[in-house]
């Protein structure tokens, strides 16, 4: 598959700064520390891949906008195009040496995400895909998979943590959900959430309160896949609002009908 010259660099991106994620997950797992200790040299790690990123995207692409988990957004010269990347998606798994964190970039083209690329590089899975080119692991095109019963179906979400506000509402769906569903999954990283939906691995995701760069990558690579993507609460935008519903197409409307309540 042969990408654009932006989706050549944002691979290249994923790939360099994904080396050094790898070498500190080796160190993570050394580091019989406190938490504090821990969770700074993770953050450590976090400002260096970032600092990667920004400088071999924005290197490129001078002109582009930036908006990223880290350093927060600095407008462009161009209005019209950003980068919105999180450096480190999935930083708890890191934390305790889980290998299930991913690095996501997406490309934002006049309101609307045009690229994206999420990199698992402790399973070196590359997920990718530009807008009208279909969406891709590695040499792999990917397709949403095709089952059509709720009760054969797994779906993925996050459950909120430490005071986050939407326990009560995913508790309800959980509710909701759990006696329809072949299994739900929660497995820490919204990105990879949703390149598992359009690997076919997952039916579906749902999950709210999330930040613009959890989502803009795999926005593009769920629809280039054939899947569905929508606000939770209908009609609103899904970077704006912060929270997703992906499925493929043909169970969608049930499993959107159960979240919805």
């Amino acid at each position: 598959m042969v990408g654009s010259a932006n989706l050549n660099i944002m691979l290249k991106a994923a790939r360099k700064a994904g080396r050094s994620l790898v070498k500190d997950f080796r160190e993570v797992e050394n580091l019989q520390v406190s938490m504090k200790a821990a969770g700074d040299f993770v953050s450590k790690a976090d400002i260096a891949a970032e600092a990667i990123l920004k400088d071999e995207l924005l290197g490129a692409r001078p002109t582009y906008g930036w908006l990223a988990e880290e350093e927060g957004e600095t407008p462009g010269q161009d209005p019209t195009r950003r980068w919105i990347v999180d450096p480190l998606d999935g930083t708890t798994n890191f934390l305790h040496g889980l290998p299930h964190w991913a690095i996501s970039i997406g490309l934002e083209h006049k309101g609307q995400i045009v690229a994206g690329v999420v990199y698992d590089a402790a399973k070196d899975e590359m997920f990718f895909a530009e807008k009208g080119a279909g969406a891709w692991m590695n040499d792999q095109r990917l397709r949403v998979s095709n089952r059509g019963k709720m009760i054969e179906s797994v779906f993925a979400t996050g459950i909120p943590f430490a005071g986050k506000g939407d326990l009560p509402a995913t508790l309800q769906d959980l509710a909701r959900l759990m006696p329809v569903a072949s299994g739900v999954r929660r497995w820490g990283s919204a990105a990879l959430d949703m390149a598992y939906v359009a690997a076919g691995r997952y039916e579906g995701y749902w999950e709210r309160q999330l930040s613009a760069w959890d989502l803009a990558a795999g926005i593009v690579i769920v629809k280039e896949a054939g899947g569905l993507v929508q606000a939770v609460e209908p009609g609103e935008d899904v970077l704006e609002s912060g929270s997703v519903l992906c499925a493929n197409e043909t169970i969608f409307d049930g499993f959107a009908k159960v979240i919805r309540g």
